[in-house]
């Protein structure tokens, strides 16, 4: 359970972590499914190992990238095409229908849980913005189906990270000026949500409170430690016990 906030604490904004944290899943069962299902769909075009080793590779530059002039997106295009030998005109229309249909079958891997919207609608309430702070490797189109699987698609987001817009990755501390910077936020007002220790609780050495959340607990042997932690259903009473912005 984690410990209650203290009275003076105010946030303006949480930042929330998607895929393990609001959806409830394996993240290694998700990519392993993921990539079964992806790569059927080039294989008349890419030899499969090849696609694969390509696809892996292109998306570790994109993790590495701390050029501020590069998307994401932008990095993984100049990677991933030339690799290859087929460009985007081609392949990228593939993605897309990809992510229109086979991604939809991915919904089997991830559990659902009416806790995820009440926590996101207890923080709309009491007046805080929200922001959707997945690691940006995907592009919107496939965030947003995630959204909706975890039910907080419809909700007032303030930003929602996606390979398209940010220009740099989790763990990276680039990642949280840049969404400081778009919400014009100072890292005291913001609370980081996330299972993943090094991902997401590496906020808190910008200044940003962190919390993990427990259920799908990813840690990489690091010593980073979250100001608070608990289960996603201790998240809720500690959304509720915060106080609302302007009272």
């Amino acid at each position: 359970m984690s410990p209650e906030p203290c009275g003076k604490t105010l946030f303006k904004a949480i930042l929330f972590d998607l895929d393990g944290t609001l959806l409830p899943m394996d993240t290694d069962q998700f990519f392993e499914r993921y990539f079964r299902l992806l790569i059927p769909r080039f294989a008349q075009l890419l030899e499969p190992k090849v696609f694969y080793q390509k696809v892996v590779e292109a998306t570790g530059v994109m993790i590495n990238n701390l050029d501020p002039d590069l998307t994401n997106e932008a990095v993984f295009d100049a990677t991933f095409y030339p690799s290859v030998g087929l460009g985007p005109e081609v392949l990228k229309p593939m993605f897309m229908d990809f992510y229109r249909g086979e991604f939809r079958q991915l919904r089997s891997v991830a559990a659902t849980t009416e806790l995820s919207r009440a926590i996101v609608q207890k923080a709309v309430e009491k007046g805080m913005e929200i922001i959707l702070a997945t690691n940006p490797v995907f592009p919107l189109i496939a965030i947003e189906e995630r959204m909706r699987w975890a039910g907080i698609h419809d909700f007032p987001w303030r930003l929602i990270t996606s390979y398209e817009r940010m220009h740099f990755c989790k763990p990276h501390l680039e990642y949280y000026r840049e969404i400081l910077d778009l919400g014009n936020l100072e890292p005291s007002q913001c609370l980081m949500v996330g299972n993943d220790l090094e991902e997401d609780v590496v906020a808190g050495r910008l200044g940003i409170k962190t919390y993990l959340v427990t259920d799908f607990l990813i840690q990489r042997g690091n010593s980073l430690r979250p100001d608070y932690s608990g289960s996603l259903a201790d998240l809720f009473a500690f959304v509720e016990s915060l106080p609302a912005v302007g009272r």
